[in-house]
């Protein structure tokens, strides 16, 4: 016969086993929780990076004041793209946004600073009809130019061609508009793929009658080939691209994700000496194929004396 004491013991070990199950189910309870709510986060940040963020093209408008600039250029609107990188997270229905956007600013000049088609990506032949046929809608008063990126091959000369871009390879052309003061506009070739030629590019300023104070522009691809140029060419206003302003970045402190060609200057904007280096961050991805806190975008200048 057991004794009260005995009861008693057993009654406070049923007791604790209790306890200690309802302490394990509460445990288990939370650990689900939160392998849920990390789960939910995590897709949320997937969709929201790849599919959200990396679509939302932005426009960003500046003004350029330079008193070099003629009077029959004071105004003058111009639009630059660049790494659309076609078959990343862009697709036709993006292109034809895309051309949309940049009609609706009715720019006067459009420039695009290379990489056209994702390198990994095939390009159909029906896709590269539909992508020409779209590109070439793109409107500007004086003119369409481009450069190549490391990625653009012959395929890019083919569709650009045929979209109406005029591709400056290390070469320059001089831009009119209703009067006799030009101004410069110089595109090199990509630097990582080792087909830039500086000197060939600036070759107008070697012309006996080269005007030394012409206002210049130079398209160029890897932003860090700017401080090969300054060391020996005057430009005053360089646009550039490659750098996707990191891709992933910081507010307030810009950029994190440097590559080959975009280790010193990567984010937007930079004041050099004389020069100004814009950086587009680009409409399509590279690599990790996400965006964070760096909306893709396209760039809108307009040009002022004053």
């Amino acid at each position: 016969m057991t004794t009260r004491t005995e009861r008693n013991e057993e009654k406070q070990k049923e007791i604790i086993k209790e306890e200690n199950r309802e302490l394990r189910k509460k445990i288990v309870l939370t650990s689900l929780k939160v392998i849920f709510i990390v789960i939910i986060i995590s897709i949320s940040f997937f969709l929201y990076t790849t599919y959200i963020s990396s679509k939302l093209i932005t426009v960003k408008e500046e003004r350029i004041i330079d008193e070099k600039i003629p009077e029959s250029f004071d105004g003058l609107k111009i639009i630059q793209l660049s790494d659309i990188h076609y078959g990343s997270t862009i697709f036709i229905n993006d292109i034809k946004k895309l051309v949309k956007t940049i009609n609706r600013r009715n720019p006067d000049l459009v420039v695009f600073t290379g990489d056209l088609i994702n390198k990994d990506y095939k390009l159909k032949s029906k896709e590269q009809e539909t992508l020409i046929k779209e590109l070439k809608k793109i409107k500007s008063t004086i003119g369409k130019y481009a450069i190549l990126g490391e990625e653009d091959k012959e395929q890019f000369t083919t569709i650009m061609n045929q979209s109406e871009f005029t591709i400056l390879n290390n070469s320059y052309e001089l831009i009119y508009n209703n009067s006799n003061t030009p101004i410069l506009l110089i595109g090199l070739n990509s630097s990582i793929s080792g087909n830039i030629n500086i000197n060939q590019a600036y070759q107008y300023f070697e012309e006996p009658t080269h005007n030394s104070n012409i206002y210049t522009i130079t398209l160029l691809h890897e932003p860090d080939s700017v401080d090969d140029i300054i060391a020996s060419y005057q430009t005053d206003l360089f646009l550039a691209g490659h750098s996707h302003n990191g891709q992933v970045a910081i507010p307030y402190l810009g950029g994190i994700l440097k590559k080959e060609g975009a280790n010193k200057y990567i984010n937007e904007f930079y004041q050099l000496e004389q020069s100004k280096l814009y950086i587009s961050s680009g409409i399509g991805t590279t690599d990790n194929g996400f965006r964070l806190f760096c909306r893709p975008s396209i760039n809108f200048f307009r040009l002022s004396r004053k």
